[in-house]
């Protein structure tokens, strides 16, 4: 499939701290990325510059073959990782702002994952707990038939019994075709169902392979991570 993330000399910086330095990239599309690296290596502004929320760089980034704007945001479904919903919102006002605001929002389906999820349809973000806010904004987040999702930590605030069911709900939500960036910590919990394996740090891509590549060279992704960040972990 052509690629739906292309990247050219991507170059990220606050201030005169750089993040990100001349990163060349190119993700196929259909795929599924695990993206990886210590605290501040500079995943969740990848991802914010993929999802158009950070214009301020350098460099040629484009989705599916055209520049960020809005064509780029039309087919980009963005998780954060902090939660973006008013705190007097109830869960079905919620999803019913984001049907009013995306074009591409299956409401329907909303209303279907909040009974799977166990969220009550009038209850407000305020009374929520950390693991029912995130479950809802990925409902949010996986109701837009997009053509690449940007999920930033989904199971950061996830009990261990409930992981296996997020993932499922990710893997089961996603249209035919569509892409998965994901980032994570739990490499373990994750491992089965990435095609692409990304890690950044130091400001450039340290590794960047397919999983079936690593399987055949005998790379375990949790020892791997410890070779590539050796002084991390």
């Amino acid at each position: 499939m052509p690629d739906i993330i292309q990247l050219k000399q991507l170059t990220k910086a606050y201030g005169s701290k750089v993040v990100l330095e001349n990163i060349d990239l190119a993700i196929p599309g259909g795929s599924i990325i695990g993206l990886m690296g210590p605290n501040g290596c500079g995943k969740t502004s990848l991802m914010k510059i993929l999802s158009g929320m950070i214009n301020d760089y350098q460099g040629i980034v484009r989705i599916d073959g055209q520049p960020v704007g809005a064509y780029s945001k039309s087919i980009t479904a963005y998780l954060p990782d902090k939660s973006y919903l008013p705190a007097w919102m109830n869960c079905k006002q919620c999803i019913r702002y984001m049907a009013d605001f995306y074009h591409n929002f299956d409401i329907d389906k909303a209303f279907k994952m909040l009974k799977s999820f166990q969220l009550e349809p009038t209850q407000r973000v305020k009374t929520m707990s950390k693991g029912m806010i995130e479950k809802l904004l990925l409902l949010l987040t996986m109701c837009r038939n997009a053509k690449l999702y940007v999920l930033d930590e989904p199971l950061g605030g996830v009990d261990p019994s409930a992981r296996q069911f997020i993932m499922d709900t990710i893997l089961n939500n996603r249209p035919e075709g569509s892409s998965i960036l994901l980032s994570t910590h739990m490499i373990y919990d994750m491992e089965r169902v990435f095609d692409l394996v990304l890690m950044i740090g130091r400001k450039q891509v340290l590794l960047y392979d397919t999983v079936e590549n690593l399987e055949v060279q005998g790379k375990n992704l949790n020892l791997l991570f410890q070779e590539v960040f050796p002084y991390i972990g």
